[in-house]
């Protein structure tokens, strides 16, 4: 049974990839934003701790699954039960376009709109995934990917993995 992470940079292709793979290969996606923040405004991360439990609890009741996101200390949470991970290392231009032709993620926004009035914040943040020092930067997925023992693959362009 395939256990896949997929992690990258905000707009890299780690949503399209997960959907694509779920569908073909019948494995339950799960997408690490539902879960790493709290329903409120301003957006405010979830407790580590309650991520953590919704996970376990996501990994306990699947036995086949792709899980997808930027987070590490989340992802470093998944590994420990993944068979397989693919670092999705693409430039930051590629990630900008993908982000500028993304289509409405209906699970994070309200409506279209409210998903184009974010996305020059997201366009600025993923400029700075190289320079960045957080959990989020390029520097945490290198580690992980690094640090990953079992089946493992980097992309660099966004193709027809699936």
């Amino acid at each position: 049974m395939r256990k896949i992470l997929i992690f990258g940079n905000s707009g890299s292709g780690k949503s399209t990839l997960a959907k694509k793979l779920a569908e073909k290969e019948g494995l339950v996606h799960l997408d690490l934003d539902t879960l790493a923040w709290l329903p409120e405004m301003p957006p405010q991360r979830a407790p580590l701790i309650t991520s953590k439990d919704k996970i376990e609890d996501f990994i306990n009741s699947n036995a086949a699954w792709v899980v997808e996101g930027c987070y590490s200390d989340l992802l470093e949470i998944v590994a420990l039960s993944a068979n397989e991970v693919i670092f999705m290392n693409l430039s930051i231009s590629q990630c900008i376009e993908n982000s500028r032709n993304r289509p409405w993620e209906a699970h994070k926004y309200e409506n279209k709109e409210a998903q184009d009035n974010n996305l020059e914040m997201l366009v600025n943040w993923i400029k700075q995934y190289v320079n960045r020092d957080d959990l989020f930067s390029y520097d945490a997925h290198a580690k992980l990917y690094e640090d990953f023992v079992g089946k493992k693959c980097i992309y660099t362009k966004n193709e027809h993995h699936a």
